[in-house]
């Protein structure tokens, strides 16, 4: 018999991150390294669990030299990128960058363990953010007893609350954003910001980068119709937040918008497209716009210590602290 005879046959190959088999076994390609909590030397670090039920988790990051009786801190609640399809928080790239900013901008972390396709198909990783959100939430009022997380209820200024992400994340960040602004700000906290890192937006309708790079852009509609089988395919509002269905950019649920994009991402004129529309939409709220020149889809996780990384971490920390 030869070699072949037991290799499982192949249903889906989303390169380059997973092949799914016909028996319905899933091998992931990247982003299934991982790394302990607390490799940082100004930074605390450490995994908790979130839902029991589900399973949810996150790493939360604190800075070594705060003090109880210090002022409170911003929280920087992130979602990281993936196409929805692989990595976690403790992933080692994303374990550095998390501990990078915690400890260049002073602010508490958490850093969220969501679910991922195929397992878990969409809107499962929105799901679980939200989730995070509310855990969150149950801190900001430490005598209501809904919250037991120490890390929060003592350093943590629960009006200076900021969703972010990079990609994926940055995608979420959006959509629990407007989560937020409709539920009871007596039970789910307010964010004040969002920093929304190369984020995945994506439509049936191509850009003209996109058109300059038709095997990118192919491999970008896999990835998407993958994770989200819908009958909208590139179109579903989770990916197109001006498809039918989409409500008003007006209604983001924060006052200040940071959006990062890197000049030779094939993401890029969708991060650029998002800040002028949400500008334009008649939303209130104070939006920036952040430029890498001559960088590609999330290089500050694979090159951390680039000047144009450096650039872009001290942009983030500047508009988490930033009270205007």
């Amino acid at each position: 018999m030869g070699s072949n005879s037991t290799e499982k046959e192949v249903a889906h190959d989303v390169f380059p991150y997973l092949r799914q088999y016909k028996d319905g076994s899933v091998e992931r390609l990247n982003g299934t390294a991982t790394c302990p909590p607390n490799t940082h030397p100004h930074v605390l670090s450490k995994d908790v669990i979130i839902d029991s039920r589900t399973g949810i988790s996150a790493r939360l990051y604190l800075p070594k030299n705060i003090n109880k009786d210090e002022r409170k801190l911003p929280l920087f609640v992130y979602f990281h990128g993936g196409a929805f399809l692989i990595a976690s928080p403790a992933e080692p790239l994303y374990d550095a960058s998390l501990n990078t900013i915690v400890a260049q901008a002073n602010v508490v972390a958490v850093s969220v363990d969501y679910r991922l396709a195929p397992e878990h198909p969409l809107p499962t990783a929105y799901d679980d953010c939200w989730s995070a959100l509310q855990w969150i939430s149950a801190h900001a009022s430490s005598g209501s007893g809904g919250g037991s997380e120490a890390w929060l209820t003592d350093h943590v200024d629960f009006s200076r609350v900021y969703l972010a992400g990079d990609s994926a994340g940055a995608n979420i960040a959006h959509h629990v954003s407007f989560r937020a602004a409709d539920a009871d700000p007596e039970v789910v906290v307010r964010p004040a910001g969002i920093v929304m890192i190369h984020p995945y937006f994506w439509s049936k309708d191509p850009t003209e980068s996109e058109l300059s790079d038709p095997v990118r852009k192919g491999m970008v509609d896999k990835w998407w119709i993958y994770a989200c089988p819908s009958e909208k395919g590139c179109d579903d509002p989770l990916i197109n937040p001006y498809a039918d269905g989409s409500p008003s950019l007006a209604g983001l649920g924060c006052e200040r918008l940071m959006v990062c994009v890197a000049e030779k991402d094939i993401l890029c004129d969708r991060g650029r497209v998002y800040y002028e529309s949400v500008v334009r939409s008649g939303w209130r709220g104070r939006a920036e716009l952040f430029v890498s020149e001559g960088e590609d889809h999330v290089f500050h996780i694979f090159n951390p210590q680039c000047q144009k990384a450096m650039e872009l971490i001290k942009s983030v920390a500047e508009f988490v602290n930033s009270r205007d």
